[in-house]
């Protein structure tokens, strides 16, 4: 028996889940967790066999998690399972540690097949992110502008190109509003651009932003 952990903070998603495991009488869910905090305080009473972990936790963000849950339990394969679409995380979330990545859309066919092959040790990409991830190591030297930010800066960058104020940043990550403007200012130096406009406009024409 495996068992595996649920992270997401809503628990409607956590229900559904269970449902489609239970096709897979291989898995047992022994823990849930709604919060990034959960998910440390937890993993640390009793760590799973296997982590099914949402990238948009709150109060912090699905790389951090990943990198703090690696560095103390680097043998747990984590298997991401996100709302935003594979151009927009997939690569941070395997350069920090993740086994795995699934979007929700197709998380339904998807799902057992990718836990399975992350619990035996595998790993779990698409064939795009897979060459995304050989051209970021044999070009580095032709970097993007948003490849340079920090994984704080990225999900700061996200958040603003998604329409989001620093006041609503600083509210969902719990910081300062004078740190998150701090973060802003940095984005935009890193990226050589001077408002939130050219942000946004870089981010649809690279596909890093869902257009509703």
């Amino acid at each position: 028996m495996i068992r595996l952990m649920l992270a997401d903070d809503h628990s409607i998603v956590r229900t559904g889940l269970k449902q489609v495991l239970s096709d897979a009488p291989e898995f047992s869910v022994c823990a849930e967790a709604a919060t990034g905090d959960e998910v440390i305080t937890q993993v640390r009473q009793s760590p799973p066999d296997l982590l099914l972990l949402d990238m948009s936790m709150p109060g912090r963000s699905g790389i951090e998690l990943i990198k703090q849950l690696k560095s103390e339990y680097p043998r747990l394969p984590i298997l991401v399972l996100s709302m935003h679409k594979e151009e927009q995380y997939a690569v941070r979330a395997i350069k920090a540690g993740a086994a795995g990545y699934l979007t929700k859309e197709h998380a339904g066919e998807e799902l057992i097949g990718a836990l399975r092959k992350v619990a035996g040790g595998g790993v779990f990409i698409s064939p795009a992110v897979a060459e995304r991830l050989a051209l970021e190591y044999s070009a580095r030297h032709n970097e993007l502008p948003h490849t340079t930010l920090s994984d704080r800066e990225y999900q700061i960058f996200q958040m603003i190109v998604a329409g989001a104020t620093i006041t609503a940043i600083s509210e969902r990550l719990s910081l300062s509003v004078k740190t998150v403007s701090t973060h802003k200012s940095r984005i935009l130096q890193k990226m050589g651009m001077s408002s939130s406009a050219e942000l946004i406009h870089y981010a649809i024409e690279h596909q890093l932003v869902e257009l509703r």
